[in-house]
């Protein structure tokens, strides 16, 4: 379900969204990327973002927040995001935006979204008190968030169980993906020594060897992290019967296919 819910949720970070929020005054994509996806917190201090998000170098959400709303509200960040990721998605899947298959899938995937248990979910609970939309491309496109987000809260909670920080995260990652960490996009722009610290915990930990790769303790923390955040993804499929989520299954992989590509 991951595989198939990210594509059609991250069409939020792409041009068409940016383009539609740096129309409000935003100085970059990254501005644009907060006042969306931390909009439905409210006015939310950056050190309130900051735990939410978790995996943000210091420093870098207060770069953005509070500053977005100077620019901008809340509520209009939220409609803005909500119209340019449909508008994104339609542009990335072309005919099939008004196929009776998309609409069978956002109403399967929005009866999943809205069923799970808020509590520990902070993020989740605030998509929660956003209203469903009506129209069924952008139905699918915030039911794949709420799914998305969902999965990130339980994320965060299985970093947290592990004692694996926002960094450190990034770190077994990359090397997961076959990097060293200073070549990983969301973490080569730290500072050296900043980098070269979260690494060295790592390694003081067992979890990192002296060339800056994978332990099998790190390997293996890994495994336990993906294998609990996949467990705690779970709660949201449960309402759908194993024939409607084959349906969903089915109804998704050409949508999230066709995002994927256009993506690419």
């Amino acid at each position: 379900m991951f595989e198939l819910i990210e594509p059609i949720a991250t069409v939020t970070f792409s041009e068409v969204p940016n383009e539609a929020f740096l129309a409000l005054g935003m100085r970059n994509y990254w501005d644009g990327y907060f006042a969306g996806r931390a909009a439905p917190l409210g006015r939310a201090p950056a050190e309130v973002v900051h735990a939410v998000f978790y995996n943000f170098a210091d420093g870098e959400v207060a770069r953005h927040i509070p500053w977005v709303w100077g620019k901008t509200t809340p509520e209009e960040a939220i409609a803005v995001r909500e119209r340019g990721s449909a508008a994104a998605l339609r542009q990335m899947i072309v005919e099939l935006a008004d196929s009776p298959g998309l609409v069978r899938a956002a109403d399967l995937a929005t009866r999943a979204a809205v069923s799970a248990p808020t509590e520990g979910r902070v993020l989740y609970a605030g998509l929660r008190a956003l209203d469903v939309p009506e129209e069924p491309v952008a139905r699918l496109w915030h039911a794949a968030t709420l799914l998305r987000e969902h999965r990130g809260d339980g994320h965060n909670a299985a970093l947290v169980a592990h004692g694996i920080g926002g960094t450190e995260a990034h770190v077994l990652l990359a090397l997961s993906l076959g990097m060293r960490a200073e070549e990983f996009g969301r973490i080569h722009h730290l500072p050296k020594a900043r980098l070269d610290a979260v690494i060295d915990g790592l390694r003081d930990r067992g979890l990192v060897d002296a060339d800056g790769g994978f332990t099998d303790a790190g390997r293996e923390t890994k495994g336990r992290i993906e294998a609990l955040t996949d467990e705690l993804a779970a709660p949201p499929y449960d309402v759908l019967s194993a024939d409607e989520l084959d349906e969903l299954v089915a109804g998704l992989e050409p949508i999230a296919a066709a995002a994927a590509a256009a993506d690419d």
